[in-house]
């Protein structure tokens, strides 16, 4: 098992950054691929961004490229998403997920955080 706990949402405007963290517990987090997704209001969960195991390849939605960036710290067990520019279609809650990279746009999540709130005012 593995719990994921998000941290660092929060207010922004338009424009500026905002980092996110995800801390694992349970199991070491080496084992997963690791990403984040978010969901809008009246929206569906959709994919933000994933990283591999070692952390040397990473997928990003188009929606943030260039804007966004995913690290991870295996040895502090923790994945980063670091955002800037932000825009205000950026608002969403972001879950944490640890899983696998089957292909480009293929994740399996096995494992979700509980999310943390993003509002970007404009």
């Amino acid at each position: 098992q593995v719990q994921l706990v998000e941290s660092g949402g929060g207010l922004v405007q338009a424009g500026g950054s905002l980092s996110l963290s995800c801390a694992g517990s349970g199991r070491a987090l080496e084992r997963y691929a690791m990403g984040w997704f978010r969901q809008a209001p009246g929206k569906d969960r959709e994919f933000v961004t994933f990283i591999n195991f070692s952390g040397g390849t990473t997928y990003y939605a188009d929606s943030v490229k260039g804007r966004f960036a995913i690290s991870r710290d295996n040895a502090k067990n923790t994945v980063y998403l670091q955002m800037n520019s932000l825009k205000f279609e950026d608002t969403a809650i972001y879950f944490c997920a640890a899983g696998t990279i089957e292909a480009v746009g293929d994740y399996n999540v096995y494992y979700w955080g509980q999310g943390t709130r993003v509002t970007v005012s404009s």
